[in-house]
């Protein structure tokens, strides 16, 4: 399989610190990666490097058939990069900048107009072309940096925490562009936000200590929680006598209780690895006759399984 991007046992030391130690991944066309990992874990240092604005201590990058060493150039020419905090010059309006930015990466005349229209349209960026970047909002100037990675239609997009100060909507919007450029580029986002690497990426990377934890698709990351799987119901019935029942069904690990906003007893029925409650939840109801106001079954929860491959490193370490 070709990829477009190629990295193999990359490594940064600054004096005595490692801070990207060994890292090897490919991403394909089509792939969303999604890149997590605690403050100092060495994302956007792997990235600085990937994008050739650090140069590695060890190891080789390889973009689109272009290695980093040999060809730093060309592989440049196929990136489009969103740093960290989307650096930009504060006089210019984002008009200018995007013309700037068209002009270096090559972009002349109606081709350059052309891109800027589209990149513009896209980001939504109508509202503040004209106004200087300075007095931007952290969220519009954010959008700037953002239109300035696509510019050029690159193949390759690097782009660090890339819905950081947006809102809501903004985030939606950037989400929503991510999922459409997947198609036909090779995309690695860092984050922070974990419910982004349900919503637009297709495999996600941890890595803490500058060391890969977990390489695997959303799902996998998820099948590694305690709440994979896990069935939660809320029900108006003495309490005591529904927890009994639920937890002496095979394939049920344990039963944890809280009240919901009304009131009523709320249960999560937490499964034995491997098991699947749900059937055999329903017929609990079903047999006991239980006034069930709600049952949902969960996929997982991605901050418990965060913090417990960080934190199992950190100790290993310690």
């Amino acid at each position: 399989m070709s990829y477009a991007i190629e990295v193999k046992n990359l490594s940064k030391h600054f004096g005595a610190l490692r801070a990207v130690d060994g890292v090897s991944f490919n991403v394909a066309r089509g792939d969303v990666l999604g890149f997590l990992g605690p403050n100092g874990a060495g994302k956007s240092t792997t990235m600085k490097m990937i994008t050739g604005f650090l140069e590695p201590t060890a190891g080789t990058v390889n973009v689109c058939g272009f290695d980093l060493a040999a060809s730093p150039v060309m592989l440049k020419s196929k990136i489009g990069y969103l740093p960290e905090g989307a650096p930009a010059y504060g006089e210019m309006t984002p008009l200018s900048f995007l013309e700037f930015v068209g002009q270096i990466r090559g972009l002349r005349g109606a081709r350059l107009q052309e891109r800027i229209r589209d990149v513009v349209g896209k980001i939504h960026l109508e509202a503040v072309l004209h106004q200087r970047i300075e007095t931007l909002s952290k969220g519009y100037k954010r959008r700037v940096g953002v239109a300035q990675a696509i510019l050029h239609d690159p193949e390759v997009l690097i782009m660090d925490e890339p819905t950081d100060g947006l809102d809501p909507n903004q985030k939606h919007e950037v989400r929503t562009l991510i999922r459409e450029m997947a198609a036909t580029k090779a995309i690695v986002i860092s984050t922070h936000i974990l419910e982004e690497v349900n919503a637009v990426c297709t495999r996600a990377i941890i890595i803490a200590a500058g060391r890969i934890l977990f390489e695997g698709t959303p799902a996998e990351l998820e099948g590694r929680s305690r709440w994979h799987n896990a069935v939660t119901l809320s029900v108006s019935a003495d309490t005591a006598q529904v927890r009994a029942a639920l937890v002496a069904l095979p394939d049920v690990e344990a039963v944890e209780e809280r009240a919901d906003a009304a009131g009523r007893a709320r249960l999560t029925v937490i499964p034995r690895p491997g098991c699947v409650p749900l059937p055999a939840v329903q017929g609990a109801v079903q047999a006991r006759g239980w006034s069930v106001t709600e049952l949902h079954v969960e996929g997982g929860r991605l901050d418990e399984v965060f913090r417990d491959i960080t934190t199992q490193s950190r100790a290993a370490r310690s």
